[in-house]
């Protein structure tokens, strides 16, 4: 079954709906103020605290300083790390070393085959494809006949074309923020939708 990850967490109501749908994993966008959904990690610990188990805790940086991630790994606040940025495998050893056992995922805008090739080559456990632009939009799914992994879809995912998106590409998982928004704040019908669609296999 196809996992789902509803993104960009920044209120105490966004935790319950969550609770509430139970998707496989949550993300809290941590130190990066450019997001309307940014949160200090301080915010991020007091959200985690609400949230049901089960439900994983993503926590979404762009190029952070590894140790401020590494201990929002190691003192148990996100279960894994998000990369964004421009970090590279030399960024993933050096959390991996100052938190040995985390799990670290690594986001890749993909406009031709060569990000694929990045993608594939990547030391993260788990790769992100997403358009990138944070335009709600998506990319151009062809391109994914390049990938050799599994990897999770990102970028202009809504309820709607989850369904579409699991049977032309068969992802590891999906990962949705503003498709379960309206007027930039989480929607508890669309997170609903978005988690029943991904499950209905």
């Amino acid at each position: 079954m196809t996992k789902i990850k509803i993104c960009g967490l920044y209120r105490p109501q966004d935790v319950e709906y969550v609770n509430a749908a139970r998707p496989d994993w949550c993300g809290f966008i941590i130190n990066f103020p450019k997001s309307h959904r940014n949160l200090a990690p301080d915010q991020v610990r007091t959200l985690r605290a609400g949230l049901a188990p089960g439900i994983t805790p993503v926590g979404v940086f762009v190029n952070s300083p590894v140790e401020d991630v590494a201990a929002l790994l190691n003192d148990g606040t996100i279960a894994v790390a998000q990369l964004h940025g421009s970090e590279d495998d030399g960024t993933i050893a050096a959390l991996r070393a100052l938190a040995p056992g985390c799990a670290v995922w690594k986001a890749f805008k993909v406009r031709d085959p060569a990000d694929l090739a990045a993608a594939n080559a990547s030391a993260a456990d788990m790769v992100l494809l997403d358009n990138g632009t944070g335009t709600g939009e998506t990319f151009d799914w062809s391109l994914t006949q390049g990938v050799t992994r599994p990897y999770i879809l990102a970028g202009g995912l809504t309820p709607e074309n989850i369904p579409d998106a699991i049977v032309r590409l068969r992802p590891y998982g999906l990962d949705i923020s503003s498709g379960v928004e309206t007027e930039k704040a989480k929607d508890f019908d669309k997170i609903k939708a978005a988690v029943a669609a991904a499950r209905k296999e």
